[in-house]
């Protein structure tokens, strides 16, 4: 139903990552026309989250427009599955978050391809009749990709007749954006500003997160470390050279398991840091994941994202921004088996960043056991995940249907994550305009962080807060 200048009204609701981490698809609803922001996969248990992938219940037909904040799987990994439930309108988003999410959907088709070749296999095997199919597939995602209208941040559309869209810069991955939407009304605008996931000042590589982003009525900001604060970069990397320094001396090997886009690059970069700094040896460091080396493929046709200083400072000193001679990119599975027979010292640094699919997978089962390695973890594990047991210090873990003692050593490094953590996203809602500030929608977080960053939140000024609850629709005006 289209009623474009109607008075039928503005409300909010979630599809995913309401009172959880991942799977973000948030509905804004205008005068009975539906915009959806951000379309996100759930992450997490393989079957619970095949499920709740499976049941993604909203007619394309009945979506006005896409918004993608940015190109992560929890934000970008439904798509190809709403084109295949009749949307065949734009799907907005900056140019770099268009080519990173056409990777990502990509690589989860390969992904589901190989799944479903691997189980009707070992269903065979046991006699058993064979039914899962792939959410999509490749002609999916191609599909997919063609629907894809990119603007530059600071640059604003109509994606309505009565509704304006401005990306600004997140800082967040590669790309990322603040979606502010701007509804035409009579008297007054009203501006809903989406977070999607917020970076954090002072990071390599891109830019701090845009201060100057109009002044919104409403905010819908993420919460996944609103209980916690990270370390400072500076001991971050101190620790990182104590890690490497030691499984030196151990001859050993560290596993870090890395989400392929950001995280990768930036590992690197620090590593290329310390190395010149003369803080630690260089030691062979393998990118294992093929989908982390066309990502940083990605990352050098896009320097409009990149931050001031490495224009200056690296670009300047290094061709590659990305890499240096101790660093190998590896793409075909026999190298990657490879690596098992490889004697340490090393680093190995390979997707799926919470441990649940990919070849980290492999290296863990191969690593775990030997005192002389370490798995160093650098970001967020949700929930159920193979990652957050090893954070949980489980003495013994399961991987690919077998168990394995955990004796290598498992340390954990905060201050390298992409998320802001609570301190970092109160001041920058305290250096944006909040004048016509009313409300704040509060998703992707458990809900013991967001009951704490609400507190916080609250003590800071900032009284009202809505944690979004799954599908409970919220009136905005």
């Amino acid at each position: 139903m289209k009623a474009y200048g109607g008075k039928m009204g503005i409300k909010l609701y979630s599809l995913g990552a309401a009172r959880e981490i991942t799977g973000s698809k948030h509905v804004l609803e205008v005068d009975g026309r539906s915009f959806l922001i951000d379309c996100g996969a759930f992450q997490g248990k393989r079957k619970e989250a095949d499920e709740k992938n499976r049941n993604f219940d909203i007619v394309g037909e009945d979506l006005e427009a896409v918004i993608l904040t940015h190109a992560h799987y929890d934000h970008c990994g439904l798509l190809p599955v709403l084109q295949k439930k009749g949307y065949t309108g734009n799907i907005y988003s900056t140019a770099a978050t268009r080519d990173l999410a056409n990777l990502i959907m990509m690589d989860s088709a390969h992904i589901q391809a190989r799944d479903r070749e691997y189980l009707q296999k070992q269903a065979a095997k046991k006699g058993e009749k064979f039914t899962w199919k792939p959410l999509f597939n490749e002609i999916d995602v191609v599909a997919t990709t063609n629907q894809f209208v990119s603007i530059s941040y600071n640059r604003k559309m109509f994606i309505a007749p009565d509704m304006e869209l401005e990306f600004f810069d997140a800082g967040h991955i590669l790309g990322s954006s603040f979606a502010n939407l701007s509804i035409r009304r009579d008297r007054e605008d009203i501006n809903v500003l989406f977070t999607g996931d917020m970076g954090r000042k002072n990071k390599p590589i891109i830019r701090d997160p845009e201060v100057n982003v109009g002044a919104p009525d409403y905010i819908v900001i993420e919460s996944t470390y609103g209980d916690r604060l990270h370390d400072d970069v500076e001991v971050a990397m101190d620790e990182l050279a104590r890690v490497v320094q030691r499984v030196v001396k151990q001859k050993g090997k560290i596993i870090i398991p890395a989400f392929a886009i950001e995280r990768t690059q930036e590992l690197v970069f620090y590593f290329h840091l310390l190395v010149d700094a003369k803080k630690i040896p260089e030691i062979p460091i393998y990118v294992d994941s093929p989908m982390a080396t066309n990502a940083t493929s990605i990352f050098q046709v896009h320097p409009e994202c990149y931050d001031k200083s490495v224009h200056e400072a690296f670009l300047k000193h290094h061709k590659n921004p990305f890499g240096f001679n101790a660093l190998s990119f590896v793409t075909s599975v026999a190298e990657s088996k490879s690596l098992n027979d490889k004697k340490g010292p090393m680093i190995i640094i390979s997707a799926d960043g919470m441990c649940e699919a990919g070849r980290i997978v492999h290296h863990l089962a191969n690593n775990i056991s030997n005192p002389n390695n370490t798995v160093l973890l650098v970001g967020f594990m949700a929930e159920h995940t193979l990652g957050r047991r090893l954070q949980n210090r489980e003495k013994e873990v399961r991987i690919m249907g077998d168990w394995y003692e955990v004796k290598a050593d498992i340390e954990q490094i905060n201050a390298f994550s992409g998320h802001a953590d609570y301190k970092e996203m109160i001041d920058w809602l305290k250096s944006i305009d909040t004048s016509k500030l009313k409300k704040i929608f509060m998703v992707h977080g458990e809900i013991d962080a967001q009951e704490s960053f609400k507190k916080e939140l609250i003590k800071n000024g900032f009284p009202h807060i809505e944690i979004v609850a799954y599908d409970k629709k919220y009136t905005l005006d």
